[in-house]
């Protein structure tokens, strides 16, 4: 079956999501709460809807790719409950917090029967262009199957992780370890130039061995070479993450006191200016210090 596809959130992320999903062959409908933003999609062949309840009465599947729990919230209120019926499945690739993806979907459910899978994304602007995400997905095994249909143009690999809530567990997950990594990779790299080192070797100096890892590939000589711009990820949604990996642990009763000194140090530098800001500019906090 081809699935017609809404899309709700075109940006950073969203934007090159939907042009792959349009070259990929899918009939694509889409809404944003910045309407301006989507003049790229449209000209490629989206089909701009005037609502959330538009968009949702005519796709077979909703693709939410949203900010954070709140914006998925006021989504799901402006109409995907009074549109939707139980041959829908909505797919959010938000990272939010697993309670509010519970409720959410629980509500869904039972206000018009349709499914939902949580399917949150690792792989940043880069691996949504080149459809190289990794994506760690929560829900029914047939609704995953869907999932694993709709979304092939934009992943490496899908894993299912279990039960709805599941994929945003992972996700946040993921995040305690690229946010820690993010973080020493930064104090690293203001070491090596004050030592005298030239700090732009660095990435390739350790490319293969135990230290090195995609965030050391893509910041490292950002960081070196003072390359803010374009903004790819932004330090809030890694300190967004960080905050619900506290909530986690807290209802879990496990201890994690390295997310918690990055949580600490992402909202030092966040409260300097830098919340809409590209984690390479870590660096400044390290040297500033």
């Amino acid at each position: 079956m081809r699935y017609t596809l809404g899309f709700v959130g075109i940006g950073l992320m969203g934007r090159p999501m939907t042009l792959r999903l349009l070259d990929a062959g899918f009939t694509v409908r889409v809404w944003n709460r910045s309407p301006e933003k989507l003049s790229d999609v449209a000209a490629a062949g989206a089909a701009v809807c005037a609502s959330v309840a538009e968009l949702v009465a005519n796709s077979d599947v909703i693709l939410l790719c949203l900010a954070d729990s709140a914006a998925v919230e006021s989504v799901v209120a402006q109409g995907v409950i009074a549109a939707g019926n139980a041959q829908k499945l909505l797919i959010d690739l938000s990272s939010i917090h697993p309670d509010v993806t519970r409720r959410l979907a629980a509500a869904v459910k039972a206000g018009c029967g349709m499914r939902w899978v949580d399917a949150p994304v690792s792989g940043g602007t880069v691996g949504a262009e080149e459809g190289s995400l990794a994506i760690m997905a929560g829900g029914e095994a047939d609704d995953i199957d869907v999932a694993r249909q709709v979304l092939r143009p934009l992943y490496s690999r899908l894993t299912h992780m279990g039960p709805v809530g599941s994929g945003q567990i992972t996700k946040i997950c993921n995040q305690m370890i690229v946010s820690c990594n993010v973080l020493v990779i930064a104090e690293m790299m203001a070491l090596a130039r004050a030592a005298g080192v030239d700090a732009e070797r660095i990435p390739q100096a350790l490319a293969g061995g135990f230290a090195d890892s995609k965030p050391l590939q893509i910041v490292g000589p950002e960081m070196a070479e003072n390359r803010f711009e374009p903004v790819k990820w932004r330090v809030g949604t890694l300190l967004k993450d960080l905050t619900m990996a506290a909530d986690i642990a807290g209802q879990a009763g496990s201890a994690v006191p390295m997310s918690g000194l990055a949580a600490q140090l992402l909202r030092l530098h966040a409260g300097r200016g830098f919340l809409n800001q590209d984690p390479a500019t870590l660096i400044k906090l390290y040297r500033e210090t």
